[in-house]
């Protein structure tokens, strides 16, 4: 007999259901529960994602007027506006983390036996760091502060290039500096970080060169430096220089490091780019391509701050 699943059902498949079990027993989740379970709170959480849900009553609602089917996804009826909203607010978030960690370990596991090719021919750790804005509303969350109107969450995210997943991420409030979080970061020496123009602190590259870490960004307009050499560039290529060069301002406190700027001819938007690098040996063209590559963790934020976006609404909000 031929047998047909829904394509949310397909998704929660991905899900086993004995491995969500172990982590509620783990962490104890359903203490003092009366009949609404983890699972039914996330198929209902989940609902929300792929249904667009905007609030704790179109969740319901939508998972009401498919009651026949709810008994197939392991749910006996659609919860209670108010049931839901008590689980979101008194189920430990700690399984939500575990059961994160198990659908990364698949992930990880994934990517790297599906023969998964690498870009590029060095060995080194490429990974991009950057952050993504998230609008609430200030006066439901007050915690979130970013303007006087406007309240936001800010999501840095550090994006592994080896299966372009994410590999480590801090949610703070929307005034938090992209380069103070950045400092908190620890990276293994020879890692290559990508980053763009908001992170450049140039006490920062120095402390990055002295741990062994590279880094390749977009080098500021006003920028004061000196030329220690200027090398060769490739013949028909799109490199229009490739300069070793130190900074006057880390010179005069003692605290000299060498440098690459690199300028490149963006011929679909007719432009030139300039990159800076602490990396003395790799190929201009190769740190072009390495901070083009950096778009990857931008297409991650379209769908990665949509769902933070929504979790954290979903879960702070309380039954009217």
């Amino acid at each position: 007999m031929t047998r047909f699943s829904s394509m949310f059902s397909q998704l929660l498949q991905l899900f086993p259901r004995l491995e969500f079990e172990q982590a509620v027993k783990k962490h104890n989740a359903e203490r003092g529960a009366k009949g609404f379970t983890s699972w039914g709170q996330f198929v209902a959480m989940q609902f929300c994602q792929f249904g667009r849900a905007h609030s704790l009553r179109e969740i319901c609602g939508g998972l009401a007027s498919c009651e026949g089917k709810l008994k197939h996804l392991g749910i006996p009826e659609a919860p209670k506006k108010s049931t839901l909203a008590y689980a979101n607010q008194h189920r430990p978030w700690e399984l939500y983390q575990t059961v994160f960690g198990q659908v990364l370990t698949k992930c990880e596991s994934m990517a790297s036996s599906s023969g998964f090719k690498k870009k590029f021919r060095f060995k080194n750790k490429l990974a991009s760091l950057d952050s993504s804005t998230i609008d609430l509303c200030l006066s439901m969350y007050d915690w979130a502060k970013f303007r006087r109107t406007k309240g936001a969450v800010k999501l840095h995210l550090l994006l592994d290039h080896d299966g372009y997943l994410p590999s480590y991420g801090v949610i703070t409030d929307g005034k938090k500096s992209d380069i103070a979080v950045a400092r908190g970061m620890k990276f293994a020496p020879g890692t290559v970080l990508v980053i763009d123009r908001g992170y450049n602190d140039y006490d920062w590259f120095g402390e990055l060169t002295r741990d062994g870490v590279f880094f390749v960004t977009r080098m500021k307009d006003n920028a004061v430096y000196g030329v220690v050499e200027e090398r060769n560039v490739p013949e028909k290529r799109n490199v229009m220089s490739d300069k070793v060069v130190f900074f006057y301002r880390t010179a005069a406190e003692g605290q000299e490091h060498f440098f690459r700027r690199i300028e490149v001819w963006d011929e679909e938007k007719q432009r030139t780019l300039v990159f800076l690098t602490n990396h003395l040996t790799f190929g201009a063209t190769t740190i072009a391509a390495i901070y083009k590559d950096r778009w990857k963790v931008e297409l991650f934020f379209d769908v990665a701050t949509q769902c933070t976006s929504s979790y954290v609404i979903q879960f702070s909000e309380r039954a009217a």
